[in-house]
């Protein structure tokens, strides 16, 4: 095999499930703060993405976002909540992909709670804008990769790879099951 994973000595992968891979969710998607949602994903056809940062990561690993009902986003999941989300921690690393599903509510209680100043920049009502609604993003599995050792010691082993022309390999990467 001439895959660089046969090639590396270091190269660790770990399939998380329950309660390690939902902390692995919360812990990557926090260093990222924002992520790609996807929406309207059909095989062979382009998906829609756009930038949103996750306002809540709960202890069951979903992910709530605050989206207006009037929006492409929200329509999308109308007709199909089958979602994906896309995640990048820093320049190289980490890096996570999320499938699952959103539900939309209005639940007073959950806008107040995800609330924020910023909001006011998107629904210039302020918490009462009757546009807002709660995206629920629940992950029904993923895969990550990162680091074993963090940052600095995978760009010196980058380097002394670099150098000596030997693949030496601080990743870690794996298979999410919350």
């Amino acid at each position: 095999m001439n895959s660089i994973d046969a090639q590396t000595t270091d190269a660790q992968f770990d399939h998380l499930a329950g309660k390690e891979a939902r902390d692995k969710i919360r812990e990557l998607a926090e260093k990222a703060g924002v992520c790609f949602f996807c929406t309207n994903i059909r095989s062979g056809h382009a998906f829609s993405v756009r930038p949103m940062g996750q306002e809540e990561i709960d202890e069951n690993g979903h992910l709530w976002f605050l989206s207006a009902s009037d929006s492409h986003k929200n329509a999308e999941l109308e007709a199909d909540p089958a979602t994906q989300l896309l995640f990048q921690g820093g320049d190289y690393t980490p890096f996570m992909t999320l499938y699952g599903h959103t539900r939309i509510s209005t639940e007073r209680s959950r806008i107040e709670a995800l609330w924020d100043a910023t909001m006011k920049n998107w629904f210039t009502g302020g918490k009462d804008d009757p546009r807002i609604t709660v995206l629920e993003f629940v992950p029904t599995d993923g895969y990550y990769w990162d680091t074993q050792n963090g940052s600095l010691v995978a760009f010196a082993k980058i380097a002394f790879g670099a150098l000596t022309g030997q693949t030496s390999d601080d990743s870690i990467q794996g298979t999410l099951a919350p």
